[in-house]
């Protein structure tokens, strides 16, 4: 079936009959070929030399370009904020929205500073206001409280899903030739932390993080509500679709569809911090393949990053103790991929220094 129909359909069904095609085998090798013909040291460029390599078989060309990128950033609101496990209230999540459509935000400034442009997505701010410059794709307002009830209902958390799909099409039409994930959402690193211990089967306190700052007490309670909603729901070894629609968001629905979708339309994702990777996990687990097109920008200071990127597979490149979110961090691994690229294009051969290639043993 041709995948792309899958679009408009949106249910369980038609999301499980998604199937990603591998990346090109044969360009990848094409690419780390082309790297030993470079005037440096044999693999002189670490992990960029795969990352770029990666690129290419997802392209499926050696030629590889990624001039034009953005960061899809999906603002949405968590219910759970009622439990006092934030410092701010939801009203944040509309004026951080505001400040995006104003490319006035951090990951404004930054990916203003390279060239890639941001595209804010509401899909679930607890506002009726429609924001010039953000996208409407607005599936409910905010997420319930996922410790009286179910986040989502089956259909919003399928729907949250295609309209992360549908996004990575709208960007593909657009000639984009690279995505990063970014998010926004006061209480999201409650929602993604209490994903994260589902999927990884791990204990609340191993995974969550003081977000923007909780003191002891205020983390020992989030700790305490993942907890809870862990049992309540049964969530230990669950399907990940249940896992998202229970103690999810709206925005984590929506990145990981965005992963998939970059998997369908062959578009490199930069994942973005611990919010991100947790979709990213989501994504492979409900559509085997995706992982392949996915690239992990930086560690993160939450406690859940490193345990995810390892499920994942994942090596991130950048240690920065980063922790502000938006997509900044991904924003930086495409500056350092531009520069990469730089090399790989434009240096030097050893037949134009008309000196012998370096040889692997």
């Amino acid at each position: 079936m041709d995948n792309r129909n899958t679009q408009k359909r949106y249910t369980i069904e038609a999301l499980r009959e998604i199937k990603i095609d591998a990346p090109d085998e044969e360009v990848r090798r094409k690419v780390l070929a082309n790297w030993d013909l470079v005037a440096k040291p044999l693999d002189g460029m670490g992990r960029f030399e795969k990352l770029i390599a990666q690129i290419g078989a997802i392209h499926g060309r050696p030629e590889i370009d990624i001039a034009k990128k953005a960061v899809v950033i999906f603002c949405a609101d968590n219910g759970v904020v009622e439990e006092g496990i934030s410092q701010s209230g939801q009203e944040v999540t509309l004026a951080v929205a505001k400040n995006m459509a104003a490319k006035a935000s951090s990951v404004g400034r930054m990916a203003a500073c390279i060239g890639a442009d941001t595209i804010p997505v509401d899909v679930g701010i607890n506002h009726r206001e429609k924001i010039d410059g953000v996208l409407d794709r607005k599936i409910r307002c905010g997420t319930r409280n996922f410790r009286s009830e179910p986040a989502m209902t089956k259909e919003e958390t399928v729907r949250s899903i295609f309209t992360g799909i549908e996004m990575a099409a709208y960007c593909k039409g657009r000639g984009y030739r690279m995505l990063a994930t970014g998010e926004m959402g006061i209480g999201n690193t409650t929602t993604s932390s209490a994903a994260a211990a589902a999927l990884l089967d791990l204990p609340a306190l191993q995974v969550t993080g003081r977000g923007a700052g909780l003191t002891d007490e205020k983390l020992r309670r989030k700790c305490e509500i993942i907890e809870e909603a862990l049992r309540r729901y049964e969530l230990r070894g669950a399907d990940p679709v249940h896992i998202l629609e229970t103690v999810g968001g709206l925005d984590i629905g929506a990145l990981a569809g965005l992963c998939i979708g970059g998997a369908l339309y062959r578009l490199p994702v930069a994942l973005d911090g611990v919010i991100s990777m947790t979709a990213a996990l989501l994504a492979e687990r409900i559509v085997p393949g995706t992982k392949a097109y996915l690239l992990a920008s930086h560690k993160g200071k939450e406690p859940a990053t490193k345990k995810l990127a390892q499920a994942l597979g994942m090596s991130p490149v950048i240690d920065g103790e980063l922790a502000l979110g938006e997509g900044t961090g991904a924003v930086m691994l495409f500056s350092l991929l531009d520069m990469a690229l730089a090399v790989y294009r434009e240096s030097n051969t050893f037949a134009d220094i008309q000196i012998e290639n370096y040889q692997r043993e």
